[in-house]
């Protein structure tokens, strides 16, 4: 993994629990073989890449995954892209599947999936621990949250993003004082209690927390008496009445290298298609809300050692190409290209995400689609054009993307000049 910038190391001693489980049911077919969290994002990232950088350009070393959903893809992306150190034994990024230790049963929540797996943080005794989902996309200096939590001598702290209270019915929200101290979760209200000094706005919970070790693990083990499995729905309103919670404004953290055109709390919630795809319109453009080029706060991601992408030939605008890409006299207009694709003569792709190792055939129009790795556009396809015969063949979102899944069989594509595309999860 390459060199991080040196920063503030964490005064406390933190391990994190990322929950890395997800399903992603709303995905589909982007997870028909993949959990939420491998699902690729961008020209070379990985979704759970963002959570794990956050962590890392803390300071935050200790890490475990708990997986369990179809976890095969990202267990071999943990494997290859997220060695820390095998010199110091706290500085680690390990997978924890289901082990079943206190029962026959899989993680039914959050909380069970952290209650069983208490004898972790009994065998690293930390101060605090970060429950933190492996969802979104976003920056975030976590030290800055561990201060806050520190600062209020909290038993819990709750990251909150600051929403139009019009967006009430479809979260959890938080009402809280001025100092934070959180009095009630409200789950999906016509109209959220409104954050302190913005009668406009609510706090959304972002479904990241940080416990003191001794308050999670008795909050857990009263959860198993009462049947608990959420932090949302269950642990956390419980512990209301007994301990001190208090909720950190996201858009008070302040990562460092970012540019003053881009969205300063970015965060985002890529669960359906539409919204993931969104989301990668928002790191194209000249000055984009989401700037991916930051040396002072990177996204880490694989180590591939392949060669650079190459254009041969072609008219193109507003795109981004992974490593190993080829163009071949093409079009392709405000597009994300993964590594390894090819894009043959006289094709055309607009406004389309195109993942890894997939090659479009001459003269194939594609517009708002996302194709799935290991596919081969034939020649002269269409795709976007028809909606129609879109909804006939694939997968089309309300908003009208096509998304074409994942091909069933490994190929060895090449260009025109012998350059080989091959085959890797």
């Amino acid at each position: 993994m390459p060199s991080y910038p040196a920063r503030t190391r964490c005064a406390t001693n933190v391990m994190a629990m990322v929950m890395a489980g997800g399903q992603g049911s709303r995905l589909m077919p982007l997870t028909d073989k993949r959990s939420k969290p491998a699902v690729p994002f961008g020209s070379r990232y990985r979704i759970i890449d963002f959570v794990l950088s956050n962590l890392v350009n803390s300071g935050i070393f200790t890490i475990y995954l708990l997986v369990q959903y179809k976890s095969q893809s990202l267990i071999e992306h943990i494997r290859k892209a997220w060695t820390i150190s095998p010199l110091f034994p706290d500085q680690f990024v390990t997978v924890v599947p289901p082990q079943m230790l206190s029962g026959s049963a899989w993680f039914s929540g959050t909380a069970d999936a952290v209650a069983q797996n208490i004898d972790l943080i009994d065998h690293q005794h930390p101060e605090l621990v970060l429950v933190f989902g492996a969802d979104h996309i976003y920056r975030m200096d976590l030290q800055q949250m561990i201060a806050f939590h520190q600062e209020r001598e909290a038993d819990v702290t709750v990251a909150a993003l600051p929403v139009p209270v019009e967006q009430s019915p479809h979260l959890g929200v938080i009402a809280a004082d001025d100092d934070g101290r959180i009095r009630d979760f409200q789950e999906k209200p016509a109209r959220g209690t409104p954050m302190p000094g913005d009668s406009s706005r609510v706090y959304a919970s972002m479904g990241n927390y940080i416990f003191n070790s001794g308050c999670l693990v008795r909050a857990l083990r009263e959860a198993r008496r009462h049947g608990g499995t959420d932090f949302g729905n269950h642990v956390l309103p419980r512990m209301l009445t007994s301990n001190r919670l208090f909720a950190y404004n996201f858009a008070d953290n302040r990562v460092p290298g970012i540019k003053s055109y881009e969205e300063h709390a970015y965060w985002r919630d890529v669960g359906t298609i539409d919204a993931y795809y969104a989301a990668h319109q928002d790191v194209l453009g000249a000055e984009s809300a989401l700037d991916m080029f930051n040396p002072q706060w990177p996204i880490f991601s694989s180590n591939y050692q392949g060669p650079v992408a190459k254009v041969l030939r072609g008219d193109v605008d507003n795109s981004l190409f992974g490593a190993a890409t080829v163009v071949e006299n093409a079009r392709v207009k405000n597009s994300i290209v993964r590594r390894e694709a090819v894009i043959e003569e006289g094709a055309e792709v607009e406004d389309c995400i195109i993942m890894d190792y997939t090659r479009i055939g001459r003269g194939a129009k594609l517009k708002r689609a996302i194709i799935d790795r290991h596919n081969l556009v034939e020649h002269g396809s269409r795709i976007g054009i028809d909606p129609e015969e879109d909804r006939r063949r694939w997968v089309v979102t309300p908003s009208g993307v096509v998304v074409v899944p994942r091909g069933r069989t490994p190929f060895f594509a090449r260009d025109s000049r012998g350059f080989g595309i091959g085959y890797s999860e």
